[in-house]
């Protein structure tokens, strides 16, 4: 009797949108969502394809945490400016991956609590955040050559705009790392030496051989017009240095982009309860020893604050927005110069 090996589960995510055809498409990926009141509809994940002539495909995403908008609005802004006739190669925009979060303004999604960034490879049977994560894994890097996937902060924390690559381990990585840095002049540069996660999106881009890159541009819950601009200024000076997108006007010469990376005792957490009282800003160089802030206890307000010191000597790039914590809290992190 003739076996054969499983073929592994295709997803129950489709779109009207065909990938191969010429033209812009504006539509929606379909997302099943059987509820009580609705036993056959769909979650639509907005999207737009553009193609026109020969060159690579970018994959630019947003919103893979739904509060979390400067990279959302810089891909709509993409959309409204995109001319077919100036392209060469292929564009798929996706302003918010995790759309029911996005709409929400939460990190989660309120349909099954998923958060997409820790979800990956996904499921194609499982909630519908699973399916999301399956159906970029599967269906949209394996057509992507450069992905570029945006973050900021969310309504919980505040970044110093950063963008983030995977650190080379080749020659030909080297180069294709350097030439997006150079691009993408972003102030500055954070190797994703620490921070990658299995289930992160930068693992199932690395899985597929797919060039990734993504960064921390800002926080708050808000549209920060800082990492707005550089991400904007990023994405067209990417995309005219792979020659999707002509260069048509010389941009601004910006300076070379600082690199860091960062370690475990970068971050700083709560051992307790209570109320945050920071004692540091974005952007401050912090020795080892310092004070990060005071843990006030609400029940006795009398007491002694709990003092948290830093571990470690760095630039202050991430802070907690929220003065309320629990055990256990992250209150901001450091990264490291690379000299």
């Amino acid at each position: 009797m003739t076996t054969h090996a499983p073929q592994a589960a295709k997803s129950q995510v489709t779109t009207a949108i065909d990938f191969e055809r010429d033209g812009i498409q504006t539509g929606c990926l379909q997302v099943p969502y059987s509820h009580d009141r609705d036993a056959y509809g769909f979650i639509p994940v907005p999207l737009m394809v553009a193609r026109h002539g020969d060159g690579p495909t970018v994959l630019l995403t947003g919103a893979n945490h739904g509060d979390e908008y400067e990279g959302s609005v810089a891909i709509m802004h993409l959309m409204h400016a995109l001319k077919l006739d100036e392209l060469k190669g292929r564009l798929i925009l996706i302003p918010a991956l995790n759309f029911p979060a996005y709409l929400n303004g939460t990190r989660t999604s309120p349909v099954d609590k998923g958060n997409l960034n820790r979800l990956f490879p996904g499921d194609p049977n499982g909630t519908p955040t699973q399916m999301i994560a399956h159906y970029i894994e599967t269906e949209l890097m394996p057509k992507a050559d450069y992905i570029l996937d945006f973050h900021a902060g969310g309504i919980t924390m505040d970044y110093v705009p950063m963008l983030f690559v995977n650190r080379p381990v080749d020659q030909a990585a080297a180069d294709k790392t350097e030439m997006l840095i150079k691009a993408f002049a972003a102030p500055r540069v954070m190797y994703l030496d620490s921070l990658e996660s299995e289930l992160m999106i930068g693992s199932a881009a690395r899985k597929n051989g797919t060039f990734f890159a993504t960064g921390e541009f800002g926080g708050k819950g808000a549209v920060g017009a800082e990492g707005l601009a550089i991400i904007e200024r990023g994405i067209r000076g990417m995309l005219q240095a792979l020659g999707v997108l002509p260069a048509a006007a010389p941009m601004d010469d910006a300076a070379p982009s600082k690199r860091y990376s960062f370690r475990g005792d970068h971050y700083i957490f709560t051992p307790v309860p209570g109320i945050f009282e920071p004692t540091f800003e974005l952007g401050d160089q912090i020795k080892a020893g310092d004070l990060a802030g005071l843990i006030h206890d609400p029940y006795r307000p009398w007491a002694e604050p709990e003092r948290i010191y830093f571990k470690a000597d760095g630039l202050a790039v991430m802070k907690r927005l929220l003065a309320r914590v629990d055990a256990g809290n992250c209150l901001g992190h450091l990264a490291e110069e690379e000299r």
